[in-house]
C-alpha cells in the first residue's frame, strides 16, 4: 500500500526584540506524520478511541504545563474543548524536599520570615545548599557582631576625646557629638555592605575576577569623595560618608571575590593556610604603602600644593588599577563559568576543539559582561514573551515535542536584526542544561538562515548537539577542565513543569 503524509501546518518562531515575544506568524512549522495501511488501521482505532475519551471529557479541560516563578505563584496553561491555551495565575506554596531533621527545622522555624528577607539574608537554596550546623552558627553570630560594634563606638569616642574633642574631666558633649558623626559616617557604609551581600551573593562563585576589578573601581571612587572634602571642609560628613559608603560597597565585592580566589589555590584544601599566607603578603605591602606614603608627605611643596597632591594620587590610583588588572589575567580557573563556556562552546563548534586553561583565561574578557556577548543569550524567558500572539495546543505540542528530550526550552528572535536567543528552563534543569543551550545558541548562531523555516533549524540543532555534545565533554575532561565544578547557574525566577501531553 502507498504511504500517507499528513502535513500540521503551524506558525512559526520570530520575535519582537529582547524580551519580547516569538511571533508565530511569519512562518510555518511542518510536522509530517507517515503511515502503512497496518499503522493506519492502528491509527484509525487509536483516533476512534481518542474521540470517544474526547467526548466523555468534553468540558473537561486539563493541564499540560505550568510556568512556576521563584515568588510562590504559578501560571497554568490549560487546553480547552476548542485545543485553544488558556493560563491562570494562582498562589502556589514553594515545596522544598526536606532531606534532613535539620533542613525541616530550618523550615518550620523561620516559616514566619517572608521570603524576600529570606532570599536577601540566606543563600539560594536554603537549607538545602549548607551544612546543619549554618543557621546556628549564625545566629550567634549576629549577637556577636552587636557586642563588638558597640565596643567599637565606645572605643571611637575614646579616640576622639584623646585627640582633644572634649574630655573625660570636662564637658563630654563635643566628644559625644563628634562620635555619633563619625560612627554614623561608618554606619552609612556599612549599608552599602549590607546591600551588596544581600544583593549580589550569588554572583562571585560565577566571576571573581570581575568583581574584584570591579571592587577597585568603586574603591577608586569612594576615595575621590575623601581627596575633596579639604576643598569644601564645610561639607566633610556627607562627602564623608559617600566615601565610606562607596568603600564598603568595594569592600562588600572583594572580600567574597577574594574568598573564592583563595579557594581556587588551595588545591590540597589548605584555604586556611593559603588565606594566613596572603595576609603576610597584604600586611608587608601594606607597611611598604605606609612608609613610602609617609615619604611623600614629607616630600616639600607635595602636601602643601593640592593640584600636586591630587596628580600624585591619580597616577599611584591609575598604577594600581592597572597592575590589578594583571594579577587577575594570570588566574588561571578550569572551572566553567558562563564567559569560560562561551570561549570553549565557540571553539568546539567552528574547529570541533577546545582549548585549554591557560589559553581560554588568557581569552577570557574580565571587564565584558556575558549579556553583552555575541551571540546574546537571554535566560529564564517566561513562555508567553516567547511567544507571540494566541497560543494553541498544536503550537505549543510542536514547541514541548522538540524539546523533549531537553530540560530546556530555545527559540530564536527574528525580528531583530542582531541574533538572539531566548531559553527557558524546565523544572529539574541543572547546569548541563545550561551548557547544553550555550552549544545549541552558538551552532545556530554559525548556522542560521534567516530565510529559513526556523523550527526546522531548531530541529537540526538539535541533532547536532545529540551528535557532538559528548564529544565537547569528553574533550573539556581531556583538557584538564574540571566538569564537576561548572558554575552556570539555573535562573530560579522561573521554571517550566510539563504534567501531561496534549
Amino acid at each position: 500500500m502507498p504511504w500517507g503524509a499528513v502535513q500540521l501546518s503551524l506558525p512559526t518562531c520570530a520575535f519582537e526584540s529582547s524580551r519580547k515575544p516569538l511571533n508565530f506568524g511569519h512562518c510555518h512549522f511542518r510536522i509530517a506524520c507517515f503511515s502503512s495501511s497496518s499503522e493506519s488501521n492502528l491509527q484509525k482505532g487509536d483516533d476512534d478511541e481518542n474521540q470517544a475519551d474526547h467526548g466523555r471529557n468534553r468540558g473537561l479541560p486539563h493541564v499540560i504545563l505550568v510556568e512556576r516563578y521563584g515568588n510562590g505563584t504559578a501560571k497554568r496553561y490549560v487546553v480547552d474543548d476548542d485545543l485553544k491555551v488558556q493560563n491562570f495565575v494562582e498562589e502556589e506554596r514553594s515545596l522544598l524536599s526536606n532531606n534532613s531533621e535539620s533542613s525541616h527545622f530550618s523550615n518550620s522555624t523561620l516559616s514566619w520570615l517572608p521570603d524576600i528577607v529570606k532570599d536577601f539574608i540566606f543563600p539560594a537554596g536554603f537549607p538545602g545548599s549548607v551544612s546543619d550546623d549554618y543557621l546556628l552558627y549564625m545566629l550567634l553570630q549576629f549577637p556577636t557582631n552587636v557586642t563588638a560594634w558597640i565596643c567599637h563606638t565606645l572605643v571611637t569616642s575614646s579616640l576622639l576625646k584623646a585627640v582633644g574633642v572634649g574630655s573625660f574631666s570636662g564637658s563630654t558633649a563635643a566628644a559625644s557629638a563628634a562620635a555619633i558623626r563619625w560612627v554614623s559616617k561608618d554606619g552609612i557604609g556599612a549599608v552599602g555592605r549590607l546591600f551588596v551581600g544581600g544583593r549580589f551573593g550569588n554572583v562571585f562563585d560565577d566571576d571573581p575576577k570581575q568583581w574584584r576589578l570591579y571592587a577597585d573601581f568603586i574603591g577608586s571612587a569612594g576615595s575621590i569623595f575623601d581627596l575633596t572634602t579639604p576643598l569644601y571642609p564645610a561639607y566633610f560628613l556627607p562627602l564623608a560618608s559617600l566615601g565610606n559608603l562607596a568603600k564598603a560597597v568595594a569592600r562588600g565585592l572583594k572580600d567574597p571575590s577574594n574568598r573564592v580566589i583563595q579557594n581556587h589555590f588551595a588545591v590540597e584544601g589548605n584555604l586556611g593556610e593559603i588565606a594566613a599566607k596572603e595576609e603576610v603578603w597584604e600586611v608587608a605591602a601594606q607597611l611598604l604603602g605606609l612608609g613610602l606614603g609617609i615619604l611623600f608627605l614629607d616630600t616639600p611643596g607635595l602636601v602643601r600644593a593640592y593640584p600636586v597632591l591630587a596628580t600624585t594620587w591619580m597616577v599611584m590610583r591609575l598604577l594600581h588599577l592597572w597592575l590589578r588588572y594583571q594579577s587577575l589575567s594570570v588566574l588561571q580557573f578550569n572551572s566553567l563559568n558562563l564567559k569560560r563556556a562561551r570561549i570553549l562552546v565557540k571553539s568546539h563548534v567552528l574547529h570541533s576543539i577546545v582549548p585549554g586553561s591557560v589559553d581560554c583565561n588568557r581569552e577570557e574578557n574580565i571587564l565584558l559582561w556575558p549579556r553583552f556577548m555575541t551571540p546574546r543569550i537571554t535566560f529564564g524567558v517566561p513562555l508567553e514573551e516567547m511567544i507571540f500572539g494566541e497560543i494553541t495546543a498544536p503550537m505549543l505540542k510542536a514547541l514541548l515535542e522538540l524539546y523533549t528530550k531537553e530540560k530546556y526550552i530555545l527559540v530564536v528572535n527574528q525580528q531583530i536584526s542582531d541574533f538572539e536567543v531566548f531559553v527557558s528552563f524546565k523544572v529539574g534543569a541543572t547546569s548541563i542544561s545550561v551548557l547544553r543551550s550555550v552549544w545549541q545558541a552558538y551552532w545556530l548562531y554559525e548556522n542560521w538562515n534567516r530565510l529559513g523555516n526556523a523550527f526546522d533549524q531548531l530541529r537540526k540543532s538539535l541533532l547536532e548537539m545529540e551528535d557532538r555534545f559528548e564529544d565537547f565533554i569528553q574533550q573539556l575532561n581531556g583538557s584538564g577542565w574540571d566538569t564537576s565544578q561548572i558554575n552556570l547557574k539555573v535562573p530560579r525566577e522561573i521554571s517550566l513543569d510539563e504534567l501531561s501531553p496534549i
